[in-house]
């Protein structure tokens, strides 16, 4: 019975991610981010369960990427949707047939193209868990950015515009140049070769772990400091904290 426990874990992160999907959909990003957020936790605790139940599997593995492919994947490629569309609608009503020309069409109906360019996010995430599933290279540490904390990254742009609500912020973020540099950059680094630590104690030394309890500390800072902006300069720190690391190490 235990070796389904870490399955069914998984399993809530799917239904998370398909209600986080939903609500994207309908532009409710705030609740999307929540399950979100609740998904990704469900993939640390799968993970977890496998390791104390010594149950980890080859289905556990297949199914912990599919799960990840909904949450971390389809979910910041619609919010990205949103975003885009925000961008040309200057609100959260996003009109499809207002944002298009009279000359643009497809299959009979007026609609915006520039919106669906947020999808290469779910497409390059698809591409970096198909990679991971038969890569034996990323036990302790990830190569390219986890498809997890490339989601917190976008799901946190709405965020900060509902919450700082600093104009100079808004601006920026509802920024269609910038909106389509960050769907780029976040496709290549989801598939870039940069090796990142991986946020996971093989036990409590200090010495051994030196690096991650001082990412966790600095992170809980600027959470409190700064709020939902803190988590891109929170995805920032981790992937130069994690450069520093390995050019230190040799």
């Amino acid at each position: 019975m235990k070796r389904h426990i870490p399955n069914f874990i998984t399993l809530l992160n799917v239904f998370c991610g398909c209600v986080a999907t939903v609500f994207a959909v309908l532009n409710q990003l705030e609740l999307a981010a929540v399950f979100v957020c609740l998904g990704i936790l469900f993939d640390f605790f799968d993970g977890l369960a496998a390791r104390v139940l010594d149950v980890r599997s080859e289905l556990g593995l297949q199914l912990d990427s599919l799960a990840d492919v909904i949450t971390s994947g389809v979910v910041p490629g619609i919010v990205m949707f949103q975003l885009l569309g925000m961008s040309m609608s200057g609100g959260w009503n996003v009109d499809m047939s207002a944002q298009a020309s009279d000359a643009t069409f497809w299959v009979g109906l007026k609609v915006a193209p520039l919106p669906f360019f947020g999808f290469l996010i779910t497409m390059a995430s698809a591409y970096r868990l198909a990679k991971f599933n038969i890569d034996a290279n990323q036990t302790s540490s990830f190569i390219g950015l986890p498809t997890p904390a490339n989601t917190l990254l976008i799901i946190s742009l709405p965020l900060i515009l509902i919450y700082q609500n600093n104009d100079l912020l808004n601006g920026i973020i509802l920024n269609q140049w910038f909106l389509i540099a960050m769907t780029i950059l976040s496709a290549v680094l989801l598939n870039s070769n940069i090796k990142l630590f991986a946020l996971k104690f093989k036990n409590w030394n200090f010495q051994d772990n030196a690096l991650r309890y001082i990412f966790i500390i600095i992170s809980l800072v600027l959470l409190v400091t700064f709020r939902f902006l803190a988590v891109p300069i929170i995805i920032a720190f981790y992937i130069v904290s994690s450069v520093i690391s390995k050019y230190s190490n040799g």
